[in-house]
C-alpha cells in the first residue's frame, strides 16, 4: 500500500537525477488569486514524468533488469522510461502511439530506447506493449497505474508543502491520474485541510466520468490536443485514490487549454503543452473555487510540438478576443475601406489582413464584402468597434471572435 515512508524514499532516489522544481508567483493569472506554478515543464525530459519511471525502475531486481523494460506512453511517460533506462544500463522498448508529437518519439530515441509506433491513442499503444511484454517476459514500467510510479509523483507534493506550507489548494492536470493520485495522497497526509482539485480535457474525461459516475468508466474515444492526457480508461488505483483524497474533478476545453498555452508564455516566460496547461486553464476559468486562496497550479509538461504552437497560439489569440475576423458588406465605390479604417483606427485596434471581394449571387451587383482581421485587446474592445461600425451605418456580415 502507498504510505508517507514510500513517497520520502522516493524523493530520496529522485535527488539523484530529478531537479526540485520552481514554484513560481504569478498575480495575473487570476485577478484577486496569487497562483504558484510548481514548474514541472522545466523538469528534465520536460515533464514531471521522469519522477515516477526513474523511481519504478530504481526498485528492479538485477535479473528484472536483465530481460528489459516495456512501456507505452504517448510522449512523456516515455521519455522518462528512456532515460531511466540508459542511466541504469538497462534495454528499454517503448510503444508510443503513431498520433505523438514526432518531437516527443524524436527525444525518446535519443535516449536509446527502441520505438514502436501504434495507430490509435494510449490505450491502442497499450494493448500492443501488454503483449509484447507476454512473449518477452520483460517488465512493464506502467506509466500511472503502479504504486511506485504514483509514489515518484507523489515527490511533487512534498516539494510543494515545503516550498509553500500555507498552500490552501492545488490543481492538478489528469490523464490517467498517477500525478493527481501521488500528489493528493501526499497532500492529504499531511495538510488534510487543503483542496486538491484535478482537471481534465473536456474531450478526454475519463477520470472525471469515472468520478461523478463513483465508478472505473471506459470513453469510447477521446479527442483532444492535450495528448499526454488522452486515456480512455483510468487506473483502478489511481481511481481508488481520487475517490479518497480528491475534493473535485472539472474539464476544460481545448480553446481555454490553448488561452492558457498563450497566457503562460507572454506572461511567465513558460511553454507548456496543452496537457500541462491544464490546471492553469481551470484556474483562469473560474472553474474552481479558489479566488482569494493561495493556489498551486501544477504545470506537468512543456513538450509541445513546435509544429501545432503556431496554431495553438493563433487559437488562444481568438479565444481570448485579441485575434478578430469581421466581414462587412458594403457599395463598392471609392474610399470606403479609408472610412471603415478610420472607425477602426480611433478604437486603437491594428489591422494586420484586408480582402476585398465583389458580391454574390444574393447580393446586389455594386455590392461587395470586405474581410478584415484585426488585432484587439479583448473580447470587449471588439464589441467596441463593431458597435461603432454599426452606428455609422455599415452591415456587418459575420464577425468571429
Amino acid at each position: 500500500m502507498l504510505n508517507l515512508e514510500t513517497l520520502y524514499d522516493a524523493s530520496k532516489v529522485l535527488g539523484e537525477v530529478a531537479r526540485k522544481t520552481d514554484l513560481i508567483l504569478s498575480k495575473t493569472l487570476l485577478e484577486g488569486t496569487d497562483i504558484y506554478l510548481k514548474s514541472e515543464n522545466l523538469q528534465l525530459t520536460g515533464s514531471f514524468k521522469l519522477r515516477g519511471a526513474y523511481y519504478k525502475i530504481s526498485k528492479l531486481t538485477e535479473e528484472q533488469k536483465k530481460k528489459g523494460i516495456i512501456a507505452c506512453s504517448a510522449g512523456n511517460h516515455a521519455q522518462g522510461v528512456a532515460l531511466a533506462a540508459q542511466k541504469n544500463g538497462i534495454k528499454a522498448t517503448i510503444f508510443i502511439p503513431a498520433t505523438a508529437p514526432i518531437s516527443k518519439v524524436e527525444a525518446t530515441r535519443k535516449y536509446g530506447a527502441d520505438i514502436k509506433l501504434i495507430d490509435g491513442v494510449y490505450d491502442d499503444a497499450y494493448k500492443a506493449a501488454c503483449e509484447f511484454q507476454k512473449e518477452t517476459g520483460g517488465e512493464f514500467i506502467h506509466p500511472f497505474n503502479d504504486e511506485d510510479v504514483i509514489a515518484g509523483q507523489g515527490t511533487i507534493g512534498l516539494e510543494l508543502l515545503e516550498q509553500l506550507p500555507d498552500v490552501e489548494a492545488v490543481i492538478v492536470p489528469i490523464g490517467g491520474g498517477g500525478l493527481i493520485a501521488g500528489v493528493a495522497y501526499a497532500i492529504k497526509q499531511l495538510k488534510p485541510d487543503c483542496k486538491v482539485y484535478g482537471v481534465q480535457a473536456q474531450g478526454a474525461g475519463s477520470m472525471y466520468k469515472s468520478f461523478i459516475d463513483k465508478q472505473i468508466t471506459e470513453l469510447p474515444t477521446v479527442n483532444t490536443f492535450a495528448d499526454g492526457t488522452a486515456v480512455k480508461r483510468p487506473g483502478d488505483l489511481t481511481f481508488d485514490c481520487c475517490m479518497k483524497y480528491v475534493d473535485d474533478i472539472v474539464t476544460v476545453t481545448d480553446d481555454e487549454v490553448a488561452s492558457a498555452i498563450l497566457i503562460l508564455m507572454e506572461r511567465q516566460k513558460l511553454v507548456a503543452e496543452g496537457a500541462g496547461a491544464l490546471s492553469v486553464a481551470a484556474a483562469m476559468f473560474g472553474k474552481l473555487p479558489i479566488q482569494d486562496k493561495k493556489t498551486a497550479c501544477i504545470v506537468s509538461g512543456g513538450n509541445i510540438d513546435v509544429n501545432i504552437l503556431s496554431r495553438v497560439i493563433n487559437r488562444g489569440l481568438l479565444t481570448t478576443g485579441r485575434l478578430c475576423h469581421l466581414t462587412i458588406e458594403l457599395l463598392d465605390k471609392p474610399g470606403q475601406l479609408r472610412d471603415v479604417s478610420s472607425i477602426i483606427a480611433q478604437y486603437g485596434a491594428n489591422v494586420i489582413r484586408v480582402r476585398h471581394n465583389q458580391g454574390g449571387s444574393n447580393t446586389d451587383i455594386n455590392d461587395c464584402f470586405l474581410k478584415i482581421s484585426l488585432e484587439t485587446r479583448n473580447t470587449e474592445h471588439f464589441e467596441q468597434i463593431l458597435k461603432a461600425l454599426t452606428e455609422k451605418g455599415y452591415k456587418i456580415a459575420s464577425s468571429v471572435q
